[in-house]
């Protein structure tokens, strides 16, 4: 017993006799032999599927990220808008000019148009293009930007989305974003973001902004 008592005291002792920078090394080594140990599991070589959901803010910008990071290594990339289409984005400003093609949404938002059968007949026009990205292997990102509406308001056909998705091109990664987000798309996801609102300038009178809102 005063053997373990002895041991325990010593290297308690030892451990205090560590400096700041010490522990701070030691910390961090513990932090990279985790983080390298899931890097070395990933061994699996294909696109993925990532759904950003959630009621906070960032969601279309976060899918964006995506496809701005993919045409900076020189892939290409195509995007698909279903709620935001007839709007002024500084997005899609830049990426149409880098040769991005977009499929936009010629109603804009559903809530304005308050005419259903319009909304489903444009929702259609985007999804038939989307189809051909989702089936083109020269595209490595395809952004299905604000599609979790287009199913949540039954516009489109669930088995058609999820089979256009499931069949596309196997280096091919989908980005689909939006609120509420199905069960059906958070079965077939990869990755999963769900995007909280903490705090929301709106809320608190601020104007949206161009070339930060938008």
């Amino acid at each position: 017993m005063k053997d373990e008592l002895s041991g325990a005291n010593l290297k308690s002792e030892l451990k205090s006799e560590l400096t700041a920078e010490e522990k701070h090394k030691i910390k961090s080594q513990k932090h990279k032999d985790k983080v390298d140990a899931s890097i070395g599991k990933a061994t699996e070589e294909r696109g993925m599927v990532l759904v950003i959901t959630g009621n906070g803010k960032g969601k279309s910008t976060a899918g964006f990220g995506v496809v701005t990071r993919c045409v900076g290594h020189n892939y290409k990339a195509a995007v698909a808008q279903f709620i935001k289409g007839t709007w002024e984005c500084g997005e899609r400003n830049l990426l149409e000019n880098n040769g991005v093609p977009f499929a936009v949404m010629s109603t804009g938002f559903t809530w304005d148009t308050q005419d259903k059968a319009s909304d489903i007949k444009a929702a259609t026009e985007v999804w038939l293009e989307a189809k051909k990205f989702l089936a083109d292997p020269q595209y490595h990102v395809v952004l299905l930007d604000e599609l979790t509406y287009m199913l949540g308001y039954k516009y489109l056909d669930k088995d058609d989305v999820l089979n256009a998705i499931n069949n596309r091109p196997k280096e091919q990664t989908v980005v689909i974003t939006g609120r509420g987000a199905t069960k059906e798309l958070k079965d077939i996801a990869d990755t999963i973001s769900d995007i909280k609102d903490v705090k929301h300038a709106y809320t608190a009178g601020l104007k949206a902004r161009k070339g930060v809102d938008w």
